[in-house]
């Protein structure tokens, strides 16, 4: 009896240790999109691009943790947000202050900071048809200029208080950038606490001002975390962390034009009217997918009414007349009354919540890409709520783990998936390289025969490459264990002598093509 039970122990424990905990845990081929899943690990300095089956086909190294977005351009290139390390000032949650864009081959074209006591970049980026920036900036008042703003004491638990900036910077040099447009939250106030002071008025006939007083007493009073352009409406899109909602704003008038979630926040509602907790990535869907011109929201769920802790995919159709502006009617919110598709987990399934951070995107077939952030779970969903692929990410704040362990902090801010026809990878070397669960990635033994020398001091930071006949070739830095950290050349090579950079921890380069 002795010798059963210890065995079933011996047979369990054996199971526990090798059940798939990390990497692509579902997929069904048929109805999955095919492309490649661009992660940037919240924890990590490097950013993955991942196949379907978990195969990672390219890296890119940066010096700083990420800070949290990150997306591919048209072209190939890597627009990446960063933290710097230490306990910098407005030092909050989703801080970031470093924006960097890299080329394809990994070498950091562009770096732009913003950090320091009196503005900190944070959360999201996003780019614009003209190559601009947008950023979201946290900025201090001292508590005089709050209460002179209308601001209420009682709102107040510190010396200062966090407005919020949106900024658009144009690149001007590698280390450099302007700002070329500036929508401030200051000029977008109302208040109903005191006659005497600026922007006083009745909330509900204000829709498109920020009640000073709303939400609670928190420093960052607003905190938004997420930032969308729409170049064909000219407006901008923001998600209101602290006031439960997500604002449309009008580049050319500086109005907010349109808000979603929480109308009491601006006098037009109840709390049961509140259809929004701790929501995040609000955004356009863009033309040529399904519900074009729809917004989609990931609705987290934090303080939702009931016990049931779930988080939701939300689709809604804007309110807009016939000349495509939005819809208010007097007295009332802004509409609409239920979302024209959501995406709910099944009853029970907690797995599926998320108190914090995460996202979703619309795919070309339909689907639509969902990041569970805390969790740094992935999954596509279809339109009736079926599950088709699901990811977890192995990489944590120790490490990557082996399949069988459990990451600790994998959180992921946002996802995005690309198509191997879109213009950021159309035509590009993508070669999978292995699982990182899996431990180091695969390296080829036999070596390309090439008219090509490769110079390297393992722990150096540059590689001296010696061409004696014009090439096009790949070349590809390994760890001491292996593990594929990144392509530092990918094309054509001229007589001569080149010099690329190399990722930290690489123990030698090697030519791949």
């Amino acid at each position: 009896m002795r010798c059963s039970a210890l065995l079933g122990l011996l047979i369990a424990c054996f199971t526990c240790t090798h059940a798939q905990t990390v990497g692509v845990l579902e997929h069904d081929v048929a109805r999955a999109y095919k492309g490649y899943t661009l992660i940037a690990p919240v924890v990590s300095t490097m950013t993955y691009l991942i196949d379907n089956d978990g195969q990672v086909v390219r890296t890119w190294q940066s010096q700083y943790r990420a800070g949290q977005a990150a997306m591919l351009l048209d072209g190939g290139s890597l627009l990446r947000t960063g933290t710097p390390a230490g306990n910098l000032p407005l030092n909050g949650g989703g801080s970031g202050g470093i924006v960097e864009r890299f080329g394809w081959d990994g070498q950091l074209l562009w770096t732009y900071n913003l950090y320091g006591p009196n503005g900190r970049a944070h959360h999201d980026v996003e780019i614009m048809p003209n190559g601009n920036v947008l950023l979201l900036v946290w900025y201090p008042i001292p508590r005089d200029t709050a209460l002179a703003l209308g601001r209420l004491s009682s709102r107040l638990r510190d010396q200062t208080m966090w407005l919020e900036r949106i900024i658009e910077v144009k690149p001007t040099g590698p280390t450099s950038g302007e700002i070329v447009w500036t929508w401030d939250t200051r000029n977008n106030l109302v208040q109903n606490a005191d006659p005497s002071l600026p922007n006083y008025g009745v909330i509900a006939e204000h829709p498109d001002r920020i009640d000073i007083n709303a939400g609670g007493d928190r420093t960052d009073w607003l905190h938004l975390n997420s930032l969308r352009y729409n170049a064909d409406r000219d407006e901008v899109m923001v998600s209101v962390h602290n006031l439960n909602e997500f604002w449309v704003i009008s580049r050319k008038t500086g109005k907010i034009v349109y808000r979603y979630g929480n109308p009491q926040i601006y006098g037009r509602g109840n709390v049961a009217a509140q259809t929004l907790w701790g929501q995040h990535d609000a955004r356009w869907i863009t033309a040529g997918l399904a519900g074009a011109g729809n917004f989609m929201v990931f609705n987290n769920g934090t303080g939702r009414p009931g016990t049931a802790r779930y988080s939701t995919v939300e689709e809604l159709t804007p309110p807009l007349d016939e000349s495509g502006q939005y819809v208010l009617e007097k007295g009332a919110a802004f509409g609409p009354v239920a979302p024209a598709w959501m995406f709910t987990p099944p009853a029970g399934n907690t797995a599926f919540f998320a108190a914090n951070i995460s996202g979703a995107t619309r795919l070309p077939n339909g689907n639509t890409l969902v990041c569970y952030g805390p969790q740094g779970m992935l999954a596509e969903v279809t339109n009736d709520g079926d599950i088709v692929w699901r990811y977890v990410s192995p990489v944590g704040m120790n490490g990557t783990v082996r399949q069988g362990q459990i990451p600790q902090n994998s959180m992921i801010f946002k996802v995005y998936r690309y198509g191997a026809d879109h213009p950021a990878v159309a035509g590009r070397s993508l070669t999978p390289r292995g699982r990182l669960e899996d431990g180091p990635l695969s390296v080829s033994n036999a070596e390309p025969v090439s008219s090509l020398r490769i110079a390297y001091a393992p722990g150096a930071e540059q590689a001296m490459i010696t061409v004696t006949a014009e090439t096009d070739t790949q070349l590809d830095a390994f760890n001491v264990l292996g593990q594929w950290l990144g392509t530092v050349h990918d094309g054509p090579l001229t007589v001569g002598t080149h010099t690329v950079d190399v990722p930290a921890g690489a123990l030698l380069i090697r030519q791949t093509r």
